[in-house]
């Protein structure tokens, strides 16, 4: 009782007294933020990179080797150095911008440009462009493919998807899915997974034939926007909006599961080594699902965030989390040209988040 007791008067002084002594001796503590104890998955804040800057957002990728993390911000892409939290470059002129694809191997980046309907292709070291490569409308998401050394952009308004030769930038052709084609996932062995949102299906498609394999249902999956794949236990994970994720059986597409998760997904990752799949939610949580085998996934938390935190990005190799988010004013009226119109955004209040276990 004694050590607690001590530990309440500790806790008192440290709140209460030493700020009002520091301001009567004239300088000032910073308040100190309170951080929520970790989760069953560990993870937590480590910190917060307030960037600015104007433009919405939409996909984050990391790369593990240079610690950068590469954002879209509606009409260039920002480099950030998550080491330093310094802006470590910038790449202009990516019109309505949704995504970016690394092929390491090559040391070239691609960019879709949803406003220009092409890709800008960039050098990986000095993040100068290197050329375009002409898409279908609207190229939305955008990965690339270790099987056939190609980048393929989901084009959102053509339904359709385009293959180009990460070596040289050439387009290799163009796949016919059909409809609102959302993010895509490949399985290294020659097979791409597409979500398409407003059927609630998703397509199986073969990288190196460029032809759709198989399209099937998500049901009871709606909206699936986010997608992530475990290649070794060929499970995929579909971020649904009717707040669940379809764990998704890649060779017979049969719905595995369906655990809950946060409101407004946007991305989904998928860590091979923690077997932990991520749902990254606007409403201000990241849930974390556990692949306890192949048939078994468990929901183990859902880590508080930032309201708007939809888009994610992981290290593989730190297992680390990034999201990025900002503060928000008061939405616009609707409109019959925007019917849903975004809230706006505080100016300068941009910030990438960094959770780590």
């Amino acid at each position: 009782m004694r050590k607690r007791m001590l530990g309440w008067i500790s806790a008192w002084m440290a709140a209460a007294v030493l700020p009002g002594l520091a301001l009567a001796l004239g300088f000032w503590i910073p308040p100190r933020a309170a951080a929520a104890p970790p989760g069953e998955s560990g993870y937590h804040l480590k910190q917060k990179f307030l960037i600015g800057g104007d433009g919405f957002w939409d996909y984050i990728t990391f790369d593990s080797p240079t610690r950068r993390l590469f954002i879209s911000r509606g009409t260039h892409v920002m480099v950030l150095d998550v080491d330093s939290g310094k802006i470590a470059g910038d790449i202009p002129d990516t019109p309505g911008v949704h995504g970016i694809a690394l092929a390491h191997e090559f040391g070239r980046g691609f960019i879709s440009n949803g406003r220009g309907n092409n890709v800008t292709i960039f050098d990986m070291k000095t993040l100068a462009t290197l050329g375009h490569a002409d898409t279908g409308q609207g190229p939305d998401a955008i990965i690339y493919d270790p099987a056939t050394k190609r980048v393929f952009t989901m084009n959102g308004r053509s339904g359709t998807m385009t293959a180009i030769d990460a070596a040289t930038g050439n387009v290799a052709g163009t796949i016919s899915v059909g409809g609102k084609l959302e993010f895509a996932a490949a399985d290294g062995a020659g097979r791409i997974y597409v979500n398409v949102e407003d059927k609630s299906e998703i397509a199986q498609i073969d990288s190196q034939k460029l032809a759709v394999t198989a399209v099937w249902p998500l049901a009871p999956c709606e909206e699936p926007s986010g997608l992530a794949m475990d290649t070794a236990s060929r499970r995929l994970f579909a971020g649904c909006h009717n707040k669940m994720m379809a764990v998704v059986d890649a060779d017979t597409g049969k719905v595995i599961a369906t655990p809950a998760i946060g409101e407004g997904v946007d991305a989904d990752r998928f860590d091979p080594v923690t077997k932990f799949a991520f749902a990254s939610c606007g409403e201000g949580v990241l849930t974390v699902v556990h692949e306890d085998s192949p048939e078994k996934f468990t929901v183990v938390d859902n880590v508080p965030t930032q309201r708007g935190a939809r888009t994610m990005a992981l290290d593989p190799k730190t297992h680390e989390i990034f999201l990025v988010t900002a503060e928000f004013g008061p939405r616009p009226e609707a409109t019959p040209d925007n019917p849903r119109p975004r809230p706006t955004m505080v100016p300068g209040s941009f910030t990438v988040l960094q959770f780590v276990r």
